[in-house]
């Protein structure tokens, strides 16, 4: 598939849950969100019935996101079932990795190929402190267990505010050199006032070559993180939807301040 300016898209990012475990200070309000009912979220064979569709229009790689994708009950099902469409190449998960330890075999199991981790520290307390309340500990046990699982490479997602020279950052890149990690730095971006940057190791960013599409838990097709424009899945039909979005890319991001983080995926 190309949008109209001959960028080829082959990569969708499913948000499958609004809601998450940590309150990250860039991310979520201190008081949470109004959590969406279970009605208003896309089923788990919505979700898969759509990447078929998608699948079959060009789409091979598919990344799972939230909120954090591991609160949503019966995830690994979800996995499983995408794991058994032909034309998926690379099938991968983005996680805060406090319940990954848990996760991490039945992931392997159910078919996911590879796991992105954030981790913006590896301070205990400043840890504690980016996401109201998170323990570091938690997610150490989380990437020793995406390793032990074979769930690899493993990425780090560490997000920065300047540069990665910043003491967390430079602490973050040192324990991933040491640990057989990949590390990715991403610019602390905002939506509404379209501040986004490139991402430092990774893609994300880099609007001239930009592949993916985004599907958020609601059933919403966003050709662009940094766009208000969102096609509804259910009433349009998957591929009007998905033909809407590729028609309609941006060249490049602008604001959205229709969505947040959390309910659309970083």
């Amino acid at each position: 598939m190309e949008d109209s300016f001959g960028r080829k898209i082959s990569y969708l990012r499913i948000s499958v849950t609004d809601r998450c475990n940590l309150r990250c200070v860039y991310c979520m309000p201190e008081g949470g969100v109004k959590l969406l009912s279970h009605s208003q979220i896309l089923s788990f064979d919505q979700i898969v019935d759509f990447v078929q569709c998608a699948v079959n229009e060009g789409i091979n790689k598919v990344r799972i996101t939230g909120g954090e994708p591991l609160v949503r009950k019966g995830i690994v099902t979800l996995v499983e079932m995408l794991a058994q469409i032909k034309g998926i190449q690379d099938l991968s998960m983005t996680t805060n990795g406090i319940l990954l330890s848990e996760f991490a075999n039945q992931l392997k199991e159910a078919g996911l190929h590879r796991i992105n981790i954030s981790l913006d520290t590896v301070n205990p307390e400043r840890y504690r402190e980016m996401t109201r309340g998170g323990e570091l500990q938690q997610v150490l046990k989380g990437i020793e267990a995406a390793k032990s699982a074979g769930l690899t490479p493993i990425k780090i997602n560490c997000v920065i505010e300047q540069s990665e020279e910043e003491q967390d950052a430079v602490s973050v890149k040192e324990f991933c050199k040491a640990n057989g990690l990949t590390c990715r730095f991403i610019p602390v971006m905002n939506l509404e006032k379209g501040e986004f940057g490139q991402v430092i190791g990774g893609e994300g960013g880099r609007c001239a070559m930009c592949n993916r599409l985004r599907l958020t838990a609601t059933g919403k097709l966003k050709p662009c993180l940094f766009s208000n424009l969102e096609y509804d899945i259910l009433q349009l039909g998957y591929k009007e939807a998905i033909y809407s979005a590729l028609k309609n890319k941006p060249s490049k991001g602008e604001i959205n301040n229709n969505g947040e983080f959390y309910n659309i995926g970083g």
